[in-house]
């Protein structure tokens, strides 16, 4: 049996990063998982993801700048472009552009904010219905290609990869454990590290963790959202589309240029959080809401007239969801749990891998906002 020091399971963007945060650091590293990294299954494939600055929490703000150091530094060391600049535009009654426009300002990054006029007359191919923040630095991350990045990264530091195995189970205690597989493998471990996005709800009973941390657990809402590519008219230069972010009463839409996933033609629009609960991701099943690309359709029909809207390709993702959308990173005895997603953790990658291997090793600290002691104690102000 195969013995490790630390084992990642989850070859998605956040364990892949953990993976390579730990064997750049010189650590003995098995990264396990389920069937092949940034697989279509997860929530890390594909070409297209929102990386953005805009967010009305400070908190957040100031960690994707702190993430944009370690995305710099894997685009130098793989030679990729993982971020294609688009910026982006955010805008709708709930969104607050001018709340977003003063956290910006207050973190030093370049940012505009606009009249819907001013807005339209940049960028005609989007009705917008308030004042609109335009933040430049924003742009488009490669899912795939990051994963690979940063799997590569971790195998060259000596990280061992095994493919097609899906966890089962953990066994043990702190400095000696065992993780079966579901077709009887075993590997042992010194300390474990799970990121195993919308798989987590169905694993937590068998991750070998104390009751009272479990107890501590927030509810995860697992979601299969689903995405429609609309085809730019007249073969308008993708470059052209920013991201967008639009929040108003009963609706919540995000779009972006789709990239290789769309042919390099069309944008990726989707409803936020339009899609149907699921127990877990072992319950997905990909299939579009005919329901839900309709209430699409009139979106685009409304306002984004520099589309096509003829949905030309769709797709399924998942979000796994906390109730406050704070991510989890954190550790009982040798096991550390991370669960970055509610649908946007991505933009994050490369910090939360830091994060993740700071804590698993004892050499740092994690936010307090990412432990689940502050996660129960929102779930019972909320209660």
């Amino acid at each position: 049996m195969e013995s490790f020091e630390y084992v990642v399971v989850g070859a998605g963007l956040s364990g892949a990063a953990t993976a390579w945060q730990l064997a750049s650091r010189g650590h003995d590293v098995a990264l396990l998982e389920r069937t092949t990294p940034a697989n279509d299954a997860g929530s890390s494939h594909g070409s297209a993801r929102i990386f953005r600055y805009a967010y009305p929490d400070a908190f957040y703000t100031g960690l994707v700048q702190e993430a944009k150091t370690g995305w710099d530094e894997l685009a130098r060391l793989s030679g990729k472009q993982l971020i294609t600049p688009h910026g982006a535009v955010d805008y709708g009654s709930i969104r607050q552009p001018e709340r977003l426009a003063a956290v910006l300002e207050a973190r030093g990054i370049e940012h505009e904010l606009l009249t819907a006029k001013q807005a339209q007359d940049r960028w005609g191919q989007i009705a917008f219905d308030t004042d609109v923040l335009w933040h430049p630095g924003a742009g488009v991350i490669d899912a795939h290609e990051s994963v690979t990045a940063m799997v590569d990264q971790a195998v060259a530091h000596g990280a061992a990869l095994h493919t097609n195995w899906a966890l089962a189970s953990i066994t043990g205690t702190a400095g000696d454990y065992t993780l079966t597989s579901e077709d009887a493998r075993s590997v042992k471990a010194a300390n474990v590290i799970v990121a195993a996005g919308g798989w987590l709800p169905q694993l937590l009973g068998s991750l070998s963790l104390p009751a009272g941390f479990l107890a501590t657990m927030p509810t995860f809402e697992v979601r299969q959202e689903q995405a429609y590519h609309f085809p730019y008219i007249d073969g308008t230069d993708p470059a052209t589309w920013p991201t967008f972010i639009h929040k108003r009463e009963g609706w919540q839409a995000y779009g972006l240029p789709g990239g290789r996933d769309a042919g390099f033609h069309g944008q990726k629009v989707a409803e936020y959080n339009g899609g149907k609960i699921l127990p877990s991701a072992a319950d997905q099943d990909g299939q579009i809401s005919a329901e839900n690309r309709r209430r699409v359709i009139d979106y685009v029909e409304k306002y984004l007239p520099g589309v096509v809207p003829e949905p030309y390709a769709e797709t399924t993702c998942l979000f796994t969801n906390t109730p406050t959308e704070d991510f989890i990173i954190d550790r009982a005895e040798g096991v550390t749990i991370l669960s970055p997603c509610s649908g946007h953790g991505a933009k994050f990658a490369p910090l939360i891998g830091q994060l993740a291997a700071d804590l698993a090793t004892g050499t740092g600290t994690v936010p307090e906002q990412f432990s689940l002691a502050v996660h129960a104690t929102a779930a019972g102000a909320h209660a």
